[in-house]
């Protein structure tokens, strides 16, 4: 698990820095020359060199007029083979082109070869013998959350250091928590049974500040400046109120299901959008991988197939069919459940390495979970986990009988 913290400094390093960033456009220039086109099918698709000659190749030819500490090289060639494979990645996804990056921002990465750390004071080696530069941490507002941590990589900016620690992996918990990730809602399921987090107010904040905007827009014709400075400060503030929001919360979720391995679906925004601007714009909005990024390094986290989590039958796999509302239909053994506690359940047998069949259900589902909806209230979060709204259709009857939404599940006689 990696911590990462900021830390600002008054050093003039952008001439260093300059240099760093040409350094690794050369380093992706060189690489890219060397990347070979095999057509498959109607593709075709880049073969990255990676053998140990074209590599001692490429940093002897690197070192030539650099006249910095050699080892900024070797973290050039690998922060160069990084975006270079990030990129195929996305070019084989169909999300990138035949075009090659370019780096425009100024950033170093610093290997641990190149800096000393001890008391709680950093030295970043630039030139060996000649300049380094010094960072105390000694009263860091991070200690305490850092410490029996080893210190990381360093990223090098023109006006701040980011730290990373390297903190010892927790032994994966008997517990789990499955949840589904929804416009409104995060729909989680585990032994506690059906747990609903309300992402309303998260929703209402993206529409309060985008409708701000466009107020502001309309000033741009007679009020350029006082637009643009008012564009900048509501944006910040914006991007402010939602990481606040997005701490609030996973830092409850963490606290209450402490013991627990969270499952959250691997969703890509890029494979949701369509033709139609409005459903762009909403998908856009979600903050889905915020929050798994900050659950990441608050509890154990675990990335799940989401394919067809919404359609399958929990208890014999058919497929189901939408009746009515949120209320899903199975064709195959006439289960009716509500669509996104249907979703959690899958995600959660999922995570157990369960297929779905009747005898799972009933032992993994009926037996060992709550049959109604836990409600969760943490004032002050921001976004909070809401109760039960009763339907006139069960949230979940297997017996294929008209009961109350609070009734208890019992296998068919």
């Amino acid at each position: 698990m990696i911590l990462s913290y900021r830390v600002k400094h008054n050093y003039d390093v952008s001439e260093f820095l300059n240099s760093y960033r040409c350094l690794l456009q050369r380093a992706i220039d060189t690489i890219w020359e060397g990347i070979e086109w095999r057509r498959k099918g109607k593709r075709l698709i880049p073969i990255i060199p990676k053998s140990r000659k074209f590599k001692r190749e490429l940093r002897n030819y690197l070192l030539q007029n650099w006249n910095y500490a050699s080892h900024y090289v070797d973290s050039a060639i690998k922060t160069a083979y990084s975006i270079l494979n990030s990129w195929r990645r996305n070019y084989l996804k169909g999300r990138r082109g035949r075009n090659k990056p370019v780096i425009r921002r100024k950033f170093a990465r610093v290997k641990e070869t190149l800096y000393t750390f001890r008391d709680w004071r950093i030295r970043v080696t630039v030139k060996p013998y000649k300049l380094s530069l010094d960072f105390d941490l000694s009263r860091a507002w991070f200690r305490k959350r850092v410490k029996g941590c080893d210190l990381g990589e360093l990223i090098l900016k023109e006006n701040e250091l980011i730290v990373t620690f390297k903190k010892v992996v927790r032994e994966k918990p008997k517990k789990k928590i499955a949840w589904d990730m929804n416009l409104l809602s995060m729909d989680g399921f585990c032994d506690r049974g059906w747990v609903r987090v309300d992402l309303k107010p998260l929703y209402t904040l993206h529409i309060t500040y985008e409708n701000l905007r466009r107020k502001i827009q309309r000033l741009v014709k007679r009020k350029s400046k006082t637009a643009r400075k008012l564009m900048e400060k509501y944006s910040r503030r914006h991007r402010n109120r939602v990481r606040d929001s997005l701490h609030k919360l996973t830092t409850g979720i963490a606290r209450e299901f402490k013991d627990y391995e969270h499952g959250f679906e691997d969703l890509e925004k890029y494979g949701m959008f369509s033709k139609r601007k409005t459903h762009n714009r909403v998908i856009s909005r979600q903050n889905w991988k915020q929050i798994i990024s900050l659950m990441s390094y608050k509890a154990s986290v675990k990335l799940l197939n989401p394919r067809n989590s919404t359609k399958t039958c929990p208890r014999c796999g058919g497929r189901m069919k939408h009746r009515k509302g949120q209320v899903l239909t199975c064709g195959k053994c006439g289960l009716k459940i509500n669509r996104q506690l249907n979703a959690s359940i899958n995600l959660y047998l999922r995570m157990w390495g369960f297929p779905p069949s009747p005898s799972t259900f009933y032992r993994v589902v009926i037996r060992r979970m709550i049959p109604r909806l836990k409600v969760w209230m943490r004032r002050g979060s921001g976004v909070t986990l809401k109760g039960c709204e009763t339907d006139d259709i069960p949230l979940m009857n297997p017996e294929e009988a008209e009961v109350d939404v609070h009734q208890g599940f019992g296998r068919p006689s």
